[in-house]
Parts: structure tokens; sequence; C-alpha cells
């Protein structure tokens, strides 16, 4: 499901449950990323999805990459592997405007 920008976090502000998932790929984290983030990069292929098998189903995952097209398609990834809560974040990093580590 997608989410704006403000929809996104004021979810996540609220959700005891959240788990934010980082689809990018580790040179786009080296130029900053959003706190608290766990990075699966989406181009690892199976690997990726070797990696989300390893996650908590239960928890609510509020996922972003560098505008939105790749955790649009994480997101359907996580639905089709049983994940009921994956929230994209439209438009992306490139568009966040909250807090960032480096």
């Amino acid at each position: 499901m997608d989410l704006t920008q403000e929809e996104w976090s004021a979810k996540l502000a609220e959700d005891a449950n959240a788990f934010i998932l980082d689809v990018r790929t580790e040179d786009e984290i080296a130029e900053g990323y959003i706190p608290n983030a766990v990075n699966v990069d989406i181009y690892k292929g199976q690997g990726f999805i070797d990696e989300l098998e390893k996650l908590d189903k239960t928890k609510t995952y509020y996922v972003y990459c560098r505008s939105g097209n790749r955790s649009g398609q994480a997101c359907a990834i996580m639905n089709s592997l049983g994940f009921e809560n994956a929230y994209n974040l439209e438009g992306g990093f490139m568009n966040w405007e909250g807090d960032v580590k480096e």
C-alpha cells in the first residue's frame, strides 16, 4: 500500500510494532538513511527473498527506496510471502524530509 510522505511518517511515529525496511543498495545507504532502518537490497534477487523470510511477519513494515519504485515492488513481494502490513513510501528517500542518519 502506498502512503504519502506525511501519512508514512505519521503512522510510523505512532506504531509500536514498526519495522523500517530500506531496500536500496549499499552505495545509496552511504548517502544517508532513515534512522533505525534495516537494509535488505532488493537487487539481491533470491537473496532478498531469503532475507525477507527471516523477518517477523507480525510486524508492520515501512518500506522505502530512492524514489518509491523498488519499495513498491518490495511491498508486492512481501504481500505474496504473507506479510500483511507493508507500506511503501511514495516518492522515496529523495523526497524524505524527516531525520536522516549518515
